[in-house]
């Protein structure tokens, strides 16, 4: 990991995910032409990376609010 923002990492982490729920959609529609079950797995993980991504969010809001800071060189410890 070379970032070093909670922010950036936060960002690279969900344009991952995105990229693999595109892969899913794009091998369901290959191999499966007629089914619908990569696109509901899909949509199940996209949820659940909105969930992820929120509650980081509130994770980083709540660390910059304690700490001033979101850099990870920065914190020392988690428990403030």
């Amino acid at each position: 990991m070379t970032r070093k923002n909670m922010i950036a990492i936060l960002i690279s982490l969900e344009l991952m995910l995105n990229s693999v729920d595109i892969n899913f959609v794009v091998f369901n529609r290959f191999l499966f032409p007629g089914q619908l079950e990569g696109m509901m797995f899909t949509l199940f993980a996209i949820a659940i990376a909105a969930a992820e991504t929120a509650l980081a969010i509130a994770i980083i809001v709540n660390i910059f609010r304690v700490a001033r800071n979101i850099d990870i060189r920065d914190l020392t410890k988690m428990k403030f």
